[in-house]
């Protein structure tokens, strides 16, 4: 079902808005329950008071790289040029933009691939993610950073939206939407993305973001 919706959204690049959108599955209580952990999130993104902020956003984002790198090369089989020949998430379609400024429209696996080609490229680094001790972090770090996360979220958005019925297949929603909320966790925590780029996963991120509630309590023996 939602292959179907991202194909004819495909066939929308003007902007206009797509027919009617069919039931989003990853929004429905029997898979947004399903989590990895289920404490407060918030507690995991704030800076510890002994970090420095660069260091903080340098080892979080080298680690969200990885694992959600990880988690689209599950279904990457699925992800081909024929199943997904734009980059898409709900409405929107999602163009590479080249070094020179150049725009490119290409199927949701080239994007993806240029997306993790550049993130690997910047996380190593050593002059903007510095790893030796006492190496500055350079004036455009920040910057960096917000590409990256940008760039990253576009990569969580497909999956939910072209490719959530492979995750559920493989029983691996679980991570996919503890890996998600803890990004947007972090991403909200240092204002990285803006939320114009987000607010297509808003449904979804508010439902993950709120922490899980607390079991209850188990009924006291009788006396």
């Amino acid at each position: 079902i939602v292959l179907q919706v991202v194909l004819r959204s495909k066939t929308k690049p003007n902007g206009k808005k797509p027919p009617a959108e069919e039931k989003k599955q990853y929004l429905e209580p029997e898979f947004t329950k399903i989590r990895v952990v289920d404490f407060d999130l918030k507690e995991l993104v704030v800076l510890p008071r002994e970090i420095d902020l660069n260091e903080w956003l340098a080892s979080n984002t080298t680690t969200f790289f990885n694992l959600i790198n990880l988690q689209y090369s599950t279904i990457s089989e699925f992800c081909t040029g024929d199943t997904c020949q734009a980059m898409t998430a709900c409405n929107t379609i999602y163009y590479w933009y080249d070094e020179r400024g150049k725009k490119t429209k290409c199927t949701a696996p080239q994007y993806v691939d240029f997306v993790m080609s550049l993130c690997q490229k910047l996380v190593t680094d050593e002059e903007i993610f510095p790893t030796k001790y006492g190496k500055e972090f350079p004036n455009s770090f920040e910057s960096l950073v917000k590409k990256i996360c940008r760039y990253l979220f576009h990569v969580l958005a497909h999956l939910y939206w072209a490719h959530f019925k492979e995750t559920v297949a493989l029983d691996l929603q679980g991570h996919l939407n503890t890996l998600y909320a803890h990004f947007i966790v972090f991403v909200r925590e240092f204002n990285l993305v803006d939320p114009k780029e987000t607010c297509i996963m808003d449904d979804l991120s508010e439902i993950l973001c709120t922490p899980a509630p607390p079991p209850a309590p188990a009924p006291s023996a009788p006396r």
